[in-house]
């Protein structure tokens, strides 16, 4: 006989019986979970979560509805084929259209705002407008929409931007408000039965090839009869084989700004920051690209450096000759690898998973988590 942490109901109402567990209680994690109770309305389907809200970046991202800026669409060409490119973003604007479907605009607190992209004078912005036709065209294609991408410095007087000489807009992106999206996904998934079970850490798990044992970090274990493994950024602490590192994105948020002049998704220096408005505020982050080696980490945090850059740019390129002062500071922790694409995957007979969404999950991340769990009934 020995003291359990649970009693004889809860093992037996929560643990026992499992048919598929979730690790992940994200975008990714939390639509796998109701995509399994939607294809098997009589399955026991447990997500499992070590935080008391997601732990990696669902609900501590910038809320980008976005499906690529000109220079990321053009630095990715440089790097992949053309198919792969756009194969890419039709998935991230079919992502988004899904997203949207589920939840209802105004669950999710999309404002379609449109996106931005500045640019000073340093040759990129001519880049990306000799290619704007071209890529008008191959996105023309999935959104359906001519001239997705247009000059907008017509703007910029109206935008205040400092250090700015031309802004790229696309007009069918948006923002949306990722704490309501979370809010929102739990939701439905309550109404699908499925079990969320937070402050549990999974510290090992065994293909027995009828099902999985799984043991949580204090001490209990159990099976199931698929596992699925949504932690994106921090895969690769169970999944070690995989092409999954760490990216932690730091952010800042203002108090409200008097007559902030700017509504939108904006990006810059090739991607490398990014803000928006909310609630009368500059939602503000970025500046990995200062030290790659250091972002590179599953640990929450900031660092001056990084907090620094943000601060100065606020001043010099995003709120010139305002009064602004900062509310909060966070970080998120991003899943990317070698290849700028999703790994959705059988590992072994009854353990799959789902991960790495480059930055892109709030666009994808629909997608993903309902073709993993289609993956998993695949092969039941």
């Amino acid at each position: 006989m020995y003291m359990s942490e649970y009693s004889y109901w809860e093992l037996k109402a929560f643990f026992n019986d499992v048919d598929h567990v979730v690790i992940g209680s994200g975008i990714v994690g939390l639509n796998a979970a109701m995509q399994l109770k939607k294809k098997q309305p009589h399955a026991k389907v447990l997500v499992i979560e070590r935080g008391s809200l997601p732990s990696g970046a669902s609900s501590k991202n910038a809320g980008f509805a976005c499906f690529g800026s000109c220079s990321e669409l053009l630095d990715d060409l440089n790097k992949m084929s053309e198919d792969h490119v756009f194969a890419l973003v039709e998935k991230r604007y079919k992502g988004l259209m899904r997203l949207r479907k589920i939840h209802g605009d105004k669950a999710i607190g999309f404002k379609n705002w449109g996106g931005y992209e500045l640019f000073s004078e340093d040759g990129l912005f001519q880049t990306c407008l000799e290619k704007l036709d071209y890529l008008n065209k191959q996105v023309g294609s999935i959104t359906g929409h001519d001239k997705t991408y247009k000059v907008a410095d017509k703007k910029l007087r109206k935008f205040e931007f400092g250090k700015t000489d031309h802004l790229l807009e696309n007009r069918f992106e948006g923002q949306i408000d990722t704490g309501l999206l979370v809010l929102s996904l739990l939701r439905h998934a309550q109404k699908k039965q499925v079990m969320v079970l937070n402050g549990l850490t999974v510290t090992e798990f065994n293909d027995t090839g009828s099902g999985v044992e799984i043991t949580l970090q204090n001490g209990l274990t159990f099976s199931c009869k698929n596992l699925i493994v949504c932690t994106n950024g921090f895969a690769s602490k169970l999944l070690p084989d995989l092409d999954v590192k760490p990216a932690r994105a730091q952010v800042l948020i203002t108090e409200p700004v008097a007559d902030l002049p700017f509504k939108g998704t904006f990006h810059f220096d090739r991607g490398f920051y990014y803000f928006r408005n909310i609630d009368g505020r500059v939602l503000f982050g970025g500046g990995r690209n200062l030290d790659i080696p250091g972002e590179t980490t599953t640990e929450f945090g900031i660092t001056g450096q990084i907090q620094g850059s943000l601060e100065s740019l606020l001043r010099e390129v995003i709120l010139p000759g305002k009064e602004f002062k900062i509310a909060q500071r966070w970080s998120g922790i991003m899943g990317v690898g070698l290849e700028k694409t999703t790994i959705i995957r059988k590992i072994s007979p009854n353990i799959f998973c789902g991960v790495r969404m480059g930055g892109m999950g709030v666009a994808i991340g629909t997608l993903v988590g309902e073709e993993v769990a289609d993956l998993v009934l695949e092969n039941s």
